[in-house]
């Protein structure tokens, strides 16, 4: 469904950085869970117990090929299946800026989830608003590679978006990574100017 980019050994980026987060044997909860690369790197290598939803039929099917335990299903629909803070992580990767309904999508996660996952592109990237600028386009880049009649994300976001979102919804966030052309972005001037260099984000989140 999403577009990552890869590191020299072929693994998305953003997988390693979720897996180094996730606690060996940890209850993980994989929301558009893809063909499951992710769910299946974090039981190979973090042991995990693990659950994905997906609403693709052909990505269930290759998920349940690799051994993983997937339900099809719709995430805009909710989680009503699952009680409250029942497991310790939700992961929603790449995914928000394609669910109908993005605010009840990350409040079913809080709900479910001790700790939530939640990675999008930036739109307020510099390479997007430049593009935007120059060439009067909807803007296209590797994380944001569709044309505007046949693109999955129809709520676009940006860092600062979702930061007032989170003060908005009294959702604490435990940790931002910021990553750009596959590299982790650290110093000063990334904190402080994140919404405008960095290319995606990876959020940690909770509520109480």
């Amino acid at each position: 469904m999403n577009s990552h980019y890869k590191t020299s050994k072929g693994l998305h980026l953003n997988y390693s950085l979720i897996t180094r987060r996730i606690e060996e044997g940890a209850k993980v909860l994989d929301l558009g869970c893809g063909s499951g690369v992710l769910l299946k790197m974090l039981k190979d290598k973090k042991h995990i117990y693990g659950n994905g939803i997906e609403i693709a039929q052909n990505e269930v099917i290759q998920c349940l090929e690799k051994g993983l335990s997937v339900i099809q299903g719709n995430i805009d629909d909710g989680l009503k299946q699952f009680k409250d803070k029942s497991y310790d992580y939700v992961i929603l990767n790449q995914t928000l800026q394609s669910t109908y309904n993005p605010d009840y999508v990350l409040e079913e996660m809080l709900r479910v989830g001790k700790k939530c996952i939640v990675s999008f592109p930036n739109f307020a990237y510099w390479r997007v608003r430049f593009n935007f600028f120059f060439t009067g386009n909807m803007p296209k880049s590797k994380v944001l590679p569709f044309e505007w009649y046949n693109t999955p994300n129809i709520h676009l976001l940006t860092i600062k978006d979702f930061f007032e979102f989170s003060k908005a919804h009294n959702i604490n966030i435990l940790e931002c990574i910021y990553t750009t052309r596959a590299h982790i972005r650290k110093g000063l001037h990334y904190s402080m100017f994140a919404n405008f260099f960095a290319e995606e984000a990876i959020f940690i989140i909770s509520k109480d």
